[in-house]
């Protein structure tokens, strides 16, 4: 269960490096955690607005890990997931890219999201 002094805090992880990149994709590909990825940039105001309602969302959806990666910090992850705009959200499972969603548009990031955590309770226990 969930701690609930973690209702204070986001649950978005933000990705610093090609190793914390490394490390949460990994983790979370070998445990069938579902992933989400929100590639931002700081000069990209689609990309800043998205930034509060991303959190809400991993809030919402807690079956899934919610990374951040700012495209100018770790430009390495971006080219490997051959991110060309910002912003980008990628649902993400067993390692593989299922969905890739460009644009700041809540309501159809909200519905995609949705329908991915959902198709993926499927193969939980």
């Amino acid at each position: 269960m969930e701690a609930p002094e973690q209702h204070n805090k986001s649950r978005v992880v933000k990705v610093d490096s090609v190793e914390s990149w490394d490390f949460y994709f990994n983790q979370a590909t070998n445990q069938g955690c579902p992933i989400v990825v929100h590639f931002t940039a700081s000069w990209c105001i689609p990309s800043v607005t998205m930034n509060p309602y991303f959190k809400e969302l991993a809030s919402a959806f807690q079956d899934a890990l919610f990374l951040t990666v700012d495209v100018d910090d770790v430009k390495e992850v971006a080219t490997r997931m051959e991110v060309k705009a910002m912003p980008t959200f990628l649902l993400m499972k067993g390692g593989t890219v299922v969905e890739k969603l460009v644009g700041a548009n809540p309501e159809e990031i909200r519905k995609r999201i949705d329908a991915f955590v959902q198709s993926n309770r499927v193969y939980v226990a």
